[in-house]
């Protein structure tokens, strides 16, 4: 990732998104005095992560209806982890007429030429959480390297005067997800010439069951009693890891990371299974996403949004909000996801876990 605005913008412009923009005067201002009645388009790649339809989806309707005065409309599609449907999801909102579109990509380069059509029909473009190739006009996506990092150092932090001792295992994403490099990338800037890596794998459209299958090899491979850590790009994969591991017998667990913070995972979190994962404030990143859409859609400038640049293998210096990650482990789940009212303790707190929440304060 090419950046090149330092990161003490970083801050500055993340809280700022938390404040609408009635306030400072800005986009809702014109949505006021237009009519408003923009209309976006809305696709995710792929409904086996439980964030997408239950986060992004309806923060980025919120955001927009809020910006619009309620005028606005988001047509919504969902690829179901399939690219070539993606691609044909960008036409369908071309001719529904969109006038913007927000995409996060199944496939960062196969959506190159949809998204060079889309803006030859004169619809702006906003890459979501992944960096989509082609002539994109924004991007908006947590800082992926700094997830990694966050991920290596907690291993590290977990593993103590023990870190040399077995091998870890390397569960990366998928190599069609620009963001599984950056992770990595990240993680590798921590772990590198202090960990001994016994295997590494790029896992298959982010499944759980094919890092199951990974993680069993790997356990054939290295020896159940031999694997000290397992570094997991997200929470998805955590359970597959983890129930890999379990099926071998190895007890005790070794620590697994994650990210996304979804409820499983928090929950396995809580349960000693999973060590930690990223909480990234998916409100922050929605909503960057439809001020970003709107006020483009809007032929409005997007300067005051933004607080990065970045470059994709296709666009140079491409305007974009970055937001920083946050670990999350049994000593700051009130903190987290419960603070930020991502969710209850009623729903982390099964029967099954309601002592051992009792037990970390979690109550």
């Amino acid at each position: 990732m090419n950046v090149y605005v330092g990161r003490a913008a970083v801050g500055l412009a993340v809280s700022a998104l938390t404040v609408t923009l009635a306030a400072c005067g800005g986009a809702d201002d014109g949505a006021a005095e237009s009519e408003g009645a923009v209309k976006i388009g809305l696709l995710l790649p792929e409904n086996e992560t439980a964030r997408y339809e239950k986060f992004d989806k309806p923060l980025i309707e919120k955001k927009v209806a809020l910006l619009t005065l309620g005028k606005g409309k988001v047509v919504y599609a969902n690829a179901m982890g399939d690219a070539a449907r993606q691609n044909a999801q960008v036409d369908m909102m071309i001719g529904n007429k969109v006038d913007a579109l927000i995409i996060d990509a199944v496939d960062a380069k196969t959506i190159a030429g949809a998204v060079a059509k889309a803006k030859a029909a004169g619809i702006a473009v906003v890459a979501y959480d992944r960096l989509a190739e082609g002539p994109i006009d924004a991007y908006t996506s947590f800082d992926n390297e700094d997830v990694g990092r966050v991920q290596g150092k907690a291993l590290l932090e977990a593993l103590g005067d023990k870190a040399r001792n077995g091998k870890i295992v390397m569960m990366n994403g998928a190599v069609t997800d620009p963001n599984a490099a950056q992770f990595r990338a990240g993680a590798r800037s921590v772990l590198d010439g202090k960990v001994n890596v016994g295997k590494e794998y790029d896992t298959v459209e982010w499944k759980p069951e094919n890092a199951n299958s990974n993680m069993a090899a790997a356990i054939s491979a290295l020896g159940k009693d031999k694997i000290t850590a397992v570094y997991s790009a997200n929470d998805g994969m955590a359970g597959g890891i983890i129930a890999a591991l379990k099926a071998a017998g190895v007890n005790p667990l070794p620590p697994v990371t994650g990210q996304d913070a979804e409820l499983a995972g928090v929950q396995r979190i809580v349960a000693g299974d999973q060590y930690m994962s990223v909480y990234k404030p998916y409100p922050r990143e929605a909503e960057a996403a439809a001020e970003l859409a709107v006020t483009l859609a809007e032929g409005d400038k997007i300067d005051g949004i933004i607080n990065q640049v970045v470059s994709s293998p296709t666009t140079k210096r491409v305007p974009s909000v970055l937001i920083p990650g946050t670990s999350v482990t049994r000593n700051n789940i009130s903190s987290t996801v419960v603070l930020d009212g991502v969710f209850t303790v009623e729903e982390i707190c099964t029967d099954k876990l309601k002592a051992t929440c009792e037990e970390i304060g979690l109550k």
